[in-house]
C-alpha cells in the first residue's frame, strides 16, 4: 500500500505557482474592465461653456436680444430648459437647446419677460449675467458680460 502512494505525483511547486499567477491576472483584468465601464457610466457630466455673448438690437428697447454662442464641454448630452438673465427666468429663447458632447450652437434670448410685470431689456453699460439650467434642473453654464 505504501508503494502505491509513492508512485503518485503531485503538481510541482513551479507549475502550481504559474497557474495561480495566471488565474490572478485573468481575474484582475476582468475586474478592471468592469470598473472601467462603471466609471464611464457614472462620471458623465453636464457642462456648457458660453464662448461669446452678443447684445443685439437697440439699447433700452423691448425687442432687443442677447445671442449666446455655446459649446458643450461635458461628457453627456445637455438640454437647456431654463435661461436666466440677472436671476430672472426668461420664457422666450430660440436656437439650439439640445447639445451633444462637444457640439456647439447659438441661443437667442428675447429680453421681454413674458408678462411677469418685470420687463428686462438690456441697456448699454450695464452688466448682465446669463445662467443656463438643464432639463434636470442642474446649472450647466453661466457667463457675465457688459452690454
Amino acid at each position: 500500500m505504501r508503494r502505491l502512494f509513492k508512485s503518485r505525483k503531485a503538481l510541482s511547486p513551479v507549475v502550481a505557482a504559474i497557474i495561480l499567477i495566471a488565474v490572478t491576472v485573468a481575474v484582475s483584468i476582468a475586474v478592471a474592465a468592469w470598473m472601467g465601464a462603471l466609471t464611464f457610466t457614472f462620471m458623465k457630466t453636464e457642462e456648457l461653456k458660453i464662448t461669446n455673448m452678443t447684445f443685439s438690437g437697440t439699447t433700452g428697447v423691448s425687442n432687443n436680444t442677447i445671442v449666446l454662442t455655446i459649446k458643450n464641454t461635458g461628457t453627456s448630452k445637455v438640454v437647456v430648459s431654463v435661461v436666466k438673465v440677472n436671476s430672472v427666468s426668461k420664457a422666450i429663447f430660440t436656437g439650439t437647446t439640445s447639445y451633444e458632447a462637444g457640439a456647439t450652437g447659438t441661443l437667442t434670448i428675447y429680453m421681454a419677460s413674458g408678462g411677469t410685470g418685470t420687463e428686462l431689456y438690456w441697456t448699454t453699460g450695464n452688466k448682465y449675467k446669463v445662467e443656463l439650467l438643464s432639463a434636470t434642473g442642474t446649472p450647466v453654464g453661466a457667463h457675465e458680460s457688459t452690454a
